[in-house]
């Protein structure tokens, strides 16, 4: 992890979420900015075949903040999970840039099969509390997946909020 990539998150976070007073708060007490730093490290071990160690450290850090993120994910910049219990996030997932997602969230796998199984996040996208994105799928940039939403097919990027029918 790049201190360009640690100065960002911590930006992205006074950014995104009106209750940050500081950055030092932000270091000190937010649970998605330390798992996503987290995994940062640990796709870092993943890409460099330290598989195991990868593993590990996730384990430690999902016990730390209830947030899982697999190791394999891929993750674009200024991601920020606001609260973050109970988030999962699978092992063949792709996220954009600039995503804000909730607690409760899950990115997951529908089936056993090897490949992609999870879903891909655009960019700019909002994923609702406790919102369920389920299988080998894209929700589009600019989408914004509302609360308790499960989705299990694509979602085009005009599908917003107001939108609840899917």
């Amino acid at each position: 992890m790049s201190l360009f990539h640690f100065r960002e998150d911590l930006g992205n976070a006074i950014t995104r979420d009106p209750a940050a007073r500081s950055k030092l708060e932000v270091f000190l007490v937010y649970p998605g900015v330390h798992a996503v730093w987290g995994y940062r490290w640990a796709n870092f071990l993943w890409r460099h075949n330290l598989k195991l160690a990868a593993r590990v450290h996730m384990s430690w850090v999902r016990r730390m903040t209830g947030i899982e993120i697999h190791p394999a994910a891929i993750i674009g910049r200024r991601f920020f999970i606001d609260h973050g219990m109970g988030v999962v996030i699978g092992e063949t997932s792709v996220i954009g840039d600039d995503v804000l997602m909730y607690h409760d969230v899950t990115l997951g796998a529908r089936g056993f099969s090897k490949g992609k199984r999870h879903p891909t996040i655009g960019n700019q996208v909002i994923l609702g509390a406790g919102a369920r994105i389920i299988g080998d799928i894209t929700v589009h940039d600019g989408a914004t997946v509302p609360t308790n939403a499960t989705i299990v097919k694509d979602l085009s990027a005009k599908f917003t909020s107001k939108d609840y029918s899917i």
